[in-house]
Protein backbone atom coordinates (compact mmCIF):
# COMPACT_ATOMS: atom_id res chain seq x y z
CA UNK A 1 0.00 0.00 0.00
CA UNK A 2 2.71 2.20 0.87
CA UNK A 3 3.72 2.25 -3.10
CA UNK A 4 0.57 3.15 -4.46
CA UNK A 5 -0.03 5.82 -2.09
CA UNK A 6 3.34 7.59 -2.38
CA UNK A 7 2.59 7.29 -6.19
CA UNK A 8 -0.59 9.20 -5.50
CA UNK A 9 1.17 11.87 -3.33
CA UNK A 10 4.02 12.60 -6.10
CA UNK A 11 0.87 12.81 -8.75
CA UNK A 12 -0.94 15.73 -6.36
CA UNK A 13 2.18 17.42 -5.82
CA UNK A 14 2.89 17.40 -9.23
CA UNK A 15 -0.80 18.97 -10.16
CA UNK A 16 -0.04 21.37 -7.42
CA UNK A 17 3.33 22.93 -8.63
CA UNK A 18 2.06 22.98 -12.22
CA UNK A 19 -0.91 24.85 -11.03
CA UNK A 20 1.26 27.34 -9.04
CA UNK A 21 3.45 27.74 -12.04
CA UNK A 22 0.69 28.68 -14.13
CA UNK A 23 -0.90 31.12 -12.02
CA UNK A 24 3.02 32.57 -11.29
CA UNK A 25 3.84 32.92 -15.02
CA UNK A 26 0.96 31.87 -17.07
CA UNK A 27 -0.36 35.23 -18.13
CA UNK A 28 3.35 35.88 -19.11
CA UNK A 29 4.07 33.43 -21.21
CA UNK A 30 0.87 33.80 -22.86
CA UNK A 31 1.06 36.98 -23.44
CA UNK A 32 5.06 36.88 -24.80
CA UNK A 33 4.10 33.92 -26.89
CA UNK A 34 1.36 35.22 -28.79
CA UNK A 35 3.67 38.93 -29.64
CA UNK A 36 6.22 36.99 -31.14
CA UNK A 37 4.01 34.63 -33.01
CA UNK A 38 2.61 37.35 -34.04
CA UNK A 39 4.62 39.85 -35.10
CA UNK A 40 7.79 37.94 -34.41
CA UNK A 41 11.00 40.39 -34.39
CA UNK A 42 8.89 43.47 -35.19
CA UNK A 43 7.54 42.85 -31.61
CA UNK A 44 11.06 44.10 -29.72
CA UNK A 45 12.79 46.58 -31.66
CA UNK A 46 13.98 48.43 -28.46
CA UNK A 47 15.58 45.21 -27.16
CA UNK A 48 17.35 44.17 -30.38
CA UNK A 49 18.55 47.71 -30.49
CA UNK A 50 19.89 47.61 -27.06
CA UNK A 51 21.49 44.15 -27.59
CA UNK A 52 23.05 45.70 -30.61
CA UNK A 53 24.23 49.14 -29.17
CA UNK A 54 25.57 46.71 -26.26
CA UNK A 55 27.94 44.62 -28.40
CA UNK A 56 28.89 47.44 -30.51
CA UNK A 57 30.07 49.25 -27.50
CA UNK A 58 31.72 46.13 -26.16
CA UNK A 59 33.54 45.62 -29.39
CA UNK A 60 34.44 49.55 -29.75
CA UNK A 61 36.01 49.36 -26.19
CA UNK A 62 37.84 46.81 -26.74
CA UNK A 63 39.81 48.20 -29.26
CA UNK A 64 42.94 50.27 -28.81
CA UNK A 65 41.44 53.24 -30.20
CA UNK A 66 37.50 52.55 -29.03
CA UNK A 67 38.21 52.93 -25.77
CA UNK A 68 38.56 56.35 -25.15
CA UNK A 69 35.56 57.73 -27.10
CA UNK A 70 33.44 55.09 -25.31
CA UNK A 71 34.88 56.36 -21.77
CA UNK A 72 33.89 60.02 -23.03
CA UNK A 73 30.01 58.73 -23.39
CA UNK A 74 29.36 56.34 -21.59
CA UNK A 75 31.45 55.45 -18.79
CA UNK A 76 30.12 56.94 -15.28
CA UNK A 77 32.16 57.41 -12.18
CA UNK A 78 31.09 59.08 -8.99
CA UNK A 79 34.29 61.47 -9.29
CA UNK A 80 32.06 63.16 -12.53
CA UNK A 81 30.82 66.58 -12.27
CA UNK A 82 27.02 65.53 -11.76
CA UNK A 83 26.07 66.84 -15.17
CA UNK A 84 28.71 64.68 -16.87
CA UNK A 85 27.06 61.86 -15.19
CA UNK A 86 23.67 62.46 -16.29
CA UNK A 87 24.85 63.06 -19.29
CA UNK A 88 26.14 59.98 -19.92
CA UNK A 89 23.80 57.88 -17.88
CA UNK A 90 21.42 56.67 -20.72
CA UNK A 91 24.33 55.46 -22.89
CA UNK A 92 26.24 53.94 -20.12
CA UNK A 93 23.36 50.93 -19.45
CA UNK A 94 24.48 49.77 -22.79
CA UNK A 95 28.13 49.86 -22.32
CA UNK A 96 29.09 46.26 -20.84
CA UNK A 97 31.14 46.55 -17.59
CA UNK A 98 35.05 45.51 -18.47
CA UNK A 99 35.30 43.25 -15.73
CA UNK A 100 32.67 40.80 -16.29
CA UNK A 101 31.98 38.49 -19.80
CA UNK A 102 29.39 40.53 -22.54
CA UNK A 103 26.99 37.39 -22.95
CA UNK A 104 26.15 38.04 -19.17
CA UNK A 105 24.80 41.76 -20.32
CA UNK A 106 23.55 40.44 -23.90
CA UNK A 107 21.55 37.65 -22.21
CA UNK A 108 20.17 40.15 -19.35
CA UNK A 109 18.98 42.68 -21.81
CA UNK A 110 17.18 40.08 -24.54
CA UNK A 111 15.42 38.30 -21.70
CA UNK A 112 14.12 41.19 -19.58
CA UNK A 113 14.20 43.85 -22.02
CA UNK A 114 11.86 41.74 -24.54
CA UNK A 115 9.76 40.85 -22.08
CA UNK A 116 8.79 44.29 -20.27
CA UNK A 117 9.11 45.66 -24.41
CA UNK A 118 5.51 42.91 -25.10
CA UNK A 119 4.01 43.74 -21.67
CA UNK A 120 4.39 47.51 -20.80
CA UNK A 121 5.96 48.99 -24.50
CA UNK A 122 9.21 50.14 -25.62
CA UNK A 123 9.02 53.79 -24.11
CA UNK A 124 7.84 52.20 -20.77
CA UNK A 125 10.64 50.19 -20.50
CA UNK A 126 12.50 52.73 -21.26
CA UNK A 127 11.80 54.99 -19.21
CA UNK A 128 11.82 52.34 -15.74
CA UNK A 129 14.98 51.17 -17.17
CA UNK A 130 17.03 54.35 -17.30
CA UNK A 131 14.99 55.90 -13.51
CA UNK A 132 16.08 52.31 -12.10
CA UNK A 133 19.90 53.00 -13.28
CA UNK A 134 19.95 56.40 -12.61
CA UNK A 135 18.93 55.15 -8.83
CA UNK A 136 22.12 53.58 -8.80
CA UNK A 137 23.95 56.08 -9.83
CA UNK A 138 23.09 58.28 -7.39
CA UNK A 139 22.98 56.33 -4.55
CA UNK A 140 26.82 55.88 -5.39
CA UNK A 141 27.71 59.65 -4.84
CA UNK A 142 25.02 59.62 -1.43
CA UNK A 143 27.13 56.36 -0.18
CA UNK A 144 30.21 57.78 -0.96
CA UNK A 145 29.68 61.03 1.32
CA UNK A 146 28.41 59.12 3.89
CA UNK A 147 31.42 56.89 3.84
CA UNK A 148 32.64 53.74 4.76
CA UNK A 149 31.40 53.47 8.96
CA UNK A 150 28.01 54.20 7.17
CA UNK A 151 25.82 51.30 7.21
CA UNK A 152 24.80 52.70 4.03
CA UNK A 153 27.95 54.21 2.93
CA UNK A 154 31.13 52.67 0.78
CA UNK A 155 34.53 53.86 0.75
CA UNK A 156 36.14 56.64 -1.23
CA UNK A 157 37.74 54.58 -3.34
CA UNK A 158 34.54 53.43 -4.91
CA UNK A 159 34.19 56.63 -6.89
CA UNK A 160 36.76 55.72 -9.42
CA UNK A 161 34.75 52.27 -9.83
CA UNK A 162 33.19 52.45 -13.62
CA UNK A 163 29.93 52.38 -12.87
CA UNK A 164 28.28 50.75 -16.49
CA UNK A 165 25.94 48.18 -17.39
CA UNK A 166 22.43 46.97 -17.55
CA UNK A 167 22.04 45.10 -14.78
CA UNK A 168 20.44 47.53 -12.30
CA UNK A 169 17.41 48.20 -14.78
CA UNK A 170 17.28 44.91 -15.49
CA UNK A 171 16.73 44.39 -11.44
CA UNK A 172 14.37 47.07 -11.55
CA UNK A 173 12.33 46.05 -14.49
CA UNK A 174 11.95 42.67 -13.19
CA UNK A 175 10.85 43.86 -10.11
CA UNK A 176 7.96 46.29 -11.81
CA UNK A 177 7.04 43.23 -14.32
CA UNK A 178 6.50 40.73 -11.35
CA UNK A 179 4.21 43.02 -9.29
CA UNK A 180 2.83 44.39 -12.59
CA UNK A 181 1.57 40.41 -13.40
CA UNK A 182 1.59 39.65 -10.15
CA UNK A 183 4.14 37.25 -10.15
CA UNK A 184 4.74 37.19 -6.54
CA UNK A 185 7.16 34.43 -5.78
CA UNK A 186 9.20 35.36 -8.54
CA UNK A 187 9.59 39.06 -7.70
CA UNK A 188 10.17 37.74 -4.18
CA UNK A 189 12.85 35.35 -5.25
CA UNK A 190 14.63 38.85 -7.69
CA UNK A 191 14.64 40.87 -4.26
CA UNK A 192 16.10 38.10 -1.97
CA UNK A 193 18.28 37.31 -4.53
CA UNK A 194 19.78 40.70 -4.21
CA UNK A 195 19.88 41.00 -0.61
CA UNK A 196 21.95 38.05 -0.71
CA UNK A 197 24.76 39.04 -3.53
CA UNK A 198 25.18 42.26 -1.51
CA UNK A 199 25.69 39.95 1.84
CA UNK A 200 27.62 37.51 0.48
CA UNK A 201 29.70 40.29 -1.96
CA UNK A 202 29.34 43.91 -0.38
CA UNK A 203 30.50 45.95 -3.07
CA UNK A 204 28.59 48.84 -4.93
CA UNK A 205 27.40 46.45 -7.59
CA UNK A 206 25.40 45.02 -4.73
CA UNK A 207 24.46 48.49 -3.00
CA UNK A 208 22.62 50.18 -6.19
CA UNK A 209 20.88 47.11 -7.24
CA UNK A 210 19.19 47.56 -3.85
CA UNK A 211 18.85 51.00 -4.94
CA UNK A 212 17.10 50.21 -8.34
CA UNK A 213 15.07 47.66 -6.22
CA UNK A 214 13.65 50.55 -4.24
CA UNK A 215 13.21 53.04 -6.94
CA UNK A 216 10.78 50.08 -8.99
CA UNK A 217 9.04 50.06 -5.84
CA UNK A 218 8.25 53.89 -5.77
CA UNK A 219 7.43 53.01 -9.47
CA UNK A 220 4.99 50.18 -8.48
CA UNK A 221 3.45 52.61 -5.44
CA UNK A 222 2.65 55.46 -8.29
CA UNK A 223 1.45 53.05 -10.81
CA UNK A 224 -1.03 51.67 -7.92
CA UNK A 225 -2.20 54.88 -7.03
CA UNK A 226 -2.36 55.95 -10.82
CA UNK A 227 -4.64 52.80 -11.21
CA UNK A 228 -6.78 53.57 -8.29
CA UNK A 229 -7.41 57.22 -9.50
CA UNK A 230 -8.31 55.74 -12.73
CA UNK A 231 -10.79 53.26 -11.54
CA UNK A 232 -12.77 56.21 -9.42
CA UNK A 233 -13.30 57.97 -12.61
CA UNK A 234 -15.55 55.37 -12.93
CA UNK A 235 -16.82 54.24 -16.81
CA UNK A 236 -14.95 56.82 -17.90
CA UNK A 237 -11.18 55.18 -16.90
CA UNK A 238 -9.80 53.08 -19.96
CA UNK A 239 -10.50 49.74 -19.85
CA UNK A 240 -7.72 47.12 -18.09
CA UNK A 241 -5.71 50.05 -16.83
CA UNK A 242 -5.63 48.57 -13.63
CA UNK A 243 -3.46 45.48 -12.29
CA UNK A 244 -6.50 44.43 -10.82
CA UNK A 245 -7.99 43.62 -14.02
CA UNK A 246 -6.41 40.12 -14.27
CA UNK A 247 -4.82 40.43 -17.59
CA UNK A 248 -1.40 41.43 -17.91
CA UNK A 249 -1.10 45.07 -19.37
CA UNK A 250 0.19 45.76 -23.08
CA UNK A 251 0.93 48.70 -24.59
CA UNK A 252 -1.76 50.49 -26.14
CA UNK A 253 0.21 51.20 -29.48
CA UNK A 254 0.74 47.49 -29.86
CA UNK A 255 -2.86 46.74 -29.46
CA UNK A 256 -4.98 44.73 -31.89
CA UNK A 257 -8.68 44.47 -32.28
CA UNK A 258 -10.79 41.05 -32.01
CA UNK A 259 -9.55 37.84 -30.17
CA UNK A 260 -5.98 39.18 -30.30
CA UNK A 261 -6.76 42.72 -28.83
CA UNK A 262 -4.13 43.04 -25.91
CA UNK A 263 -5.06 45.62 -22.70
CA UNK A 264 -2.99 48.71 -22.11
Amino acid sequence: MAAPQAARDQTVTGRTLRAAARREWGPLFTVVRHALVIRKWRAIPLTLGAVALTALFQILQNQSWGLGPVSDIGFVQARDPLWLALLRTPLSLFVPALDLPVWGALAQILLVFSIAEICIGWWRTLVIAYITTLAGTLYARVAISLGPHHVFGTPASDALIVDTGPSAAVVGLAVYLCWRLRAWWTGGVVIVGMILELVVKDNLAGKEHIAAILAALVICAFSAWRDRQRQGRGPGSRPGSSVLSGAPPISSSNRRRGPAQRLS
